[in-house]
């Protein structure tokens, strides 16, 4: 059935591929008025959208809250491309718009262009053709190395370094392959060695970065990971300015231990002027990872063909924010969305190696209602501190199935002494975690259990998960340990077995608790495993 019944007002407001845009100019069966009106500022937009049914952008334009505010009959918003950050996801939720991008369309166009950044950092392309513009023929300076039989290190391995890895393995390559999400299993069906960050660093010849730009990614790449690396290595970064620290490469490449870097983006673009270009060791394009004919076209006939199901169907191929689902079943679960997403984001913290299972009970009243838009807030969470903010609650299903993670559901009405509780269970290769959560009537969210240790903890804040034998003092001796940290104990919570047996405990601390002061308390009698964990 189809959703609207008058012309349907879409506006353009970057440059897309008319070839893009053509499943638009050629459906019949909607009354679509196609507006095309690009490089508007701000301002101008606002003063024209206000009758706009769909509003198609790029990344030049920047659809913020007064956009979406003036646009009082906006029901859709498509972003010709994979990222949505110059869009106000928030904005659009709250006022029921409805976000869709398209995550594929440029996936082989970035790899690609990675290959062709390190075939020609291996052979100095850039550097003869320049040498050869300047009238001197000279063989003798520009020596390179084949790929054949080289180590290539992939860190970030979701769907473009994947597609590298395929093609590193045609050109006979050994890839090395990091992502907190891949299996052994899954690298072996792609055939590919499973690796840490730093047995890529020590062991690859080529390395290169493909994942998001976040707190636990940027300067991934560093002088630390620098110093263990081959002497001679060559590293690409076709992905996200921030994930190499600039300054720890340079240096690198000044002292030799690098021997060359392919740059297709920079922390601050443009980066004409940055002291990598002066580099003779460095190649560089100006952000070109997606600038092929066939990616432009194929991202904006993705969000073309999404318009026109969403107003023929009213379903989206690629929603990138809330599902548009009946408000008085949104209404029953919204009071557990929180809960879910930080229960989620708690047990990824605690589990060490990629996840293969996720199981997610519901019991009591919860179980009575829709709960997948609990379970996609779950998974959500799961992914939130590997995978950025491009996970949401629409995506979220289908990503964890991708990487071949299998996502359970269970219900039941029995909570066993709570209303409602949430139980969310990981299984990897050789672990299983499990949290549970409650809402308690008046106090809001709680962690309820850890590992079926009984617990009460707000689930915010830094939280130290601590599993420890059950001996006498050594609860004391970790808060002294604290304490010489200067790390302040707000609350504390203990669940044991039995008495002498296994115990966990979660303490909840003032301050953010670094690497070396989880080491410093790990060393304590009893104390059998520290996790800091941020909420």
């Amino acid at each position: 059935m189809t959703v609207a019944t008058k012309a349907i007002n879409v506006f353009i407001a970057d440059p897309l591929s008319e070839d893009g845009i053509a499943p638009l100019r050629q459906q019949t069966g909607l009354d679509l008025n196609i507006i095309v009106d690009t490089g508007l500022t701000q301002d101008e937009l606002i003063s024209k959208i206000a009758d706009v049914d769909v509003l198609l952008v790029r990344s030049q334009t920047t659809v913020n809250r007064e956009v979406i505010q003036a646009a009082t009959n906006l029901k859709l918003i498509g972003r010709a491309g994979v990222g949505v950050d110059n869009i106000d996801l928030t904005a659009a939720t709250e006022r029921g718009i409805i976000v869709v991008n398209a995550p594929d369309g440029n996936t082989n166009s970035a790899a690609e262009h990675t290959i062709a950044m390190m075939t020609s950092l291996a052979r100095h392309i850039p550097q003869a053709f320049n040498t050869l513009q300047n009238g001197k023929w000279d063989r003798k300076s520009y020596v390179g190395v084949e790929l054949k039989n080289k180590t290539l290190g992939v860190v970030g391995f979701g769907r473009i370094g994947v597609e590298v890895a395929y093609r590193a393995k045609g050109s006979r390559m050994n890839v090395l392959a990091y992502d907190p999400f891949l299996t052994e299993e899954r690298a072996q069906e792609l055939g590919v060695t499973k690796a840490t960050v730093d047995e890529i660093c020590e062991q690859a010849d080529f390395i290169t970065v493909h994942t998001p730009l976040l707190p636990e990614t940027r300067n991934m790449i560093n002088k630390d990971k620098f110093a263990i690396m081959k002497d001679g290595v060559r590293v690409i970064n076709c992905a996200r300015g921030g994930i190499i620290n600039e300054d720890d490469l340079y240096d690198a490449i000044v002292a030799g231990k690098v021997a060359g870097a392919a740059l297709d983006v920079f922390i601050e673009e443009p980066a004409v002027g940055h002291k990598l270009l002066t580099l003779p060791q460095v190649i560089a394009t100006p952000h070109l990872g997606a600038s092929t004919i066939e990616a432009q076209e194929s991202v904006a006939v993705d969000v073309s063909n999404d318009i026109i199901k969403f107003f023929n169907t009213g379903t989206v191929t690629s929603p990138v924010n809330m599902p548009s689902i009946p408000k008085e079943k949104l209404a029953q679960v919204e009071p557990f969305f929180a809960l879910a997403e930080q229960l989620g984001k708690f047990l990824i913290q605690v589990t060490g190696e990629a996840v293969k299972e996720l199981n997610v009970s519901y019991a009591g009243e919860v179980a009575n209602y829709d709960v997948r838009p609990l379970t996609a807030n779950a998974i959500k969470g799961l992914f939130s501190t590997k995978q950025g903010t491009h996970v949401n609650d629409v995506n979220a299903r289908y990503l964890a199935e991708q990487i071949g993670i299998q996502i359970n559901e269970h219900k039941t009405t029995t909570a066993k002494g709570f209303t409602s509780l949430i139980t969310i269970e990981v299984k990897t290769e050789n672990e299983t975690h499990t949290v549970s959560g409650t809402l308690l009537n008046g106090l809001g969210a709680r962690i309820v259990k850890v590992e079926g240790f009984g617990v009460d903890v707000k689930p915010e804040g830094t939280i130290l998960y601590v599993k420890n034998t059950d001996k006498p003092g050594a609860i004391g001796r970790l808060a002294t340990k604290l304490a010489e940290k200067e790390i302040n104990i707000a609350t504390m919570q203990v669940g044991r077995s039995e008495v002498g047996g296994q115990a966990v405990m979660l303490l909840s601390v003032d301050n953010a608790v670094a690497t070396e002061d989880i080491a410093y308390v790990t060393e304590l009698e009893n104390i059998d495993e520290v996790k800091a964990i941020n909420l």
